[in-house]
């Protein structure tokens, strides 16, 4: 009796099973929380069937009914995947004005307001550089301008002084120191040139009585009959060579310092000097500038052009008198030095020649230690064996 009952209760159960499920799969429009709940509520209100003894039955409904729930549950869980497949992507989410079901009108994708914002943003920095790469470029026109009119008016003046048509402001004292310069740096240009020479035409001197020498001690060896007067001729001559070594030194020495009185000292004197020829020029053509719009009519635009005019006059004026000042305070010092070195050279030069000519080998000496000259050891100008290629 009790079989029969369960039996009977089971069958009821399953008639349920079966409708609930094919309920369920035409019911796809509606919510997926739904779905969810109404699984949960089938699982929950499952019974387990019981046999006559009191245990778990197999049966072929059982079967079916599991069946059924399977089926059921992986049309859910397709659902499920179709929708997270399919849900709305966060990129293209839309921003909806109005009520629902309104026009769409009031529709603005955010991904138009995001191209907007960064078309704005790069919009605004091409902005920024243009304006940036416009006031380079504003500058250099200007730059380029004042160059351009201040070289006219330069070329100007230039040619009105050398058809004696234009003024010129003139230093007398200053101008001829200038001129005494030039013409002393030309002399000593001279001496360095003839000093040069003397020092290249005694180098081969020297390096051919060192080769005389050395013949003459080879001979002095292989002539028995002459190997006395081989031998004098060749010490003789090494001698020489050694003394013209030294000689050598002190020459090297001697053009070596007026090289750097010509060709840096006095050269960077002549560059400032020049910078002075250059500033006076430019003075003189914003001074012709002024006198000429002074004599001409004095209306409200032709004295705001009187009063640019005088300041560029009082500009050009500060930057001439400093130069000046600076040629006048060079050339002062430069004497000094010129004297200063000139007779250290000379007495070197002087003592060196003459002890050498006179064969005093002491004196020759003496005279390099009273200068510090320290001679180079003979191939010390050569590279070593290992620099050889």
């Amino acid at each position: 009796m009790f079989s029969l009952i369960c039996s009977q209760e089971l069958k009821n159960k399953k008639g349920n099973w079966k409708m609930m499920a094919i309920h369920d799969v035409h019911s796809d429009d509606h919510h997926k929380g739904a779905m969810a709940d109404g699984l949960m509520s089938k699982a929950a209100t499952m019974e387990i069937p019981i046999n006559s003894n009191g245990n778990t039955g197999t049966l072929a409904e059982d079967d079916g009914l599991e069946q059924a729930t399977k089926r059921q549950w992986r049309l859910d869980e397709k659902d499920l995947q179709q929708v997270m497949v399919s849900g709305p992507n966060l990129n293209e989410t839309s921003i909806v004005s109005g009520g629902y079901g309104g026009t769409a009108e009031g529709i603005i994708p955010t991904g138009s307001i995001k191209g907007s914002s960064m078309h704005h943003s790069s919009s605004s920095s091409s902005m920024a550089a243009e304006e940036a790469t416009r006031g380079v470029a504003v500058e250099k026109l200007e730059t380029v301008k004042k160059w351009g009119l201040n070289t006219y008016k330069c070329t100007k003046q230039m040619i009105s002084e050398r058809f004696g048509r234009g003024s010129r402001t003139v230093d007398l004292e200053l101008e001829a120191q200038i001129e005494l310069l030039r013409d002393t740096k030309r002399k000593y240009e001279s001496v360095l040139r003839l000093a040069r020479a003397l020092t290249n035409h005694f180098y081969n001197m020297v390096q051919t009585q060192h080769a005389l020498g050395d013949t003459f001690a080879d001979l002095s060896q292989k002539s028995p009959e002459l190997r006395d007067e081989f031998g004098y001729n060749a010490e003789t001559q090494k001698l020489l060579c050694k003394n013209g070594e030294t000689l050598l030194g002190a020459i090297n020495y001697f053009v070596s310092s007026i090289n750097t009185l010509v060709n840096k000292t006095m050269e960077d004197t002549l560059m400032t000097i020049k910078m002075y020829e250059n500033a006076r020029l430019e003075f003189d053509a914003y001074r012709s500038d002024l006198e000429e719009l002074s004599l001409g009519p004095r209306d409200a635009a032709a004295v705001a052009r009187i009063d640019a005019a005088q300041q560029q006059y009082q500009v050009q004026k500060d930057k001439y008198e400093r130069l000046r000042s600076d040629v006048a305070i060079k050339l002062k010092f430069l004497e000094e030095n010129k004297v200063k070195v000139m007779h250290k050279q000379l007495l070197l030069f002087h003592n060196a020649i003459s002890a050498y000519f006179a064969g005093n080998q002491q004196q020759l000496e003496q005279t390099l230690k009273q200068f510090n000259i320290k001679l180079k050891p003979p191939g010390a100008d050569k590279p070593s064996w290992l620099e050889e290629p």
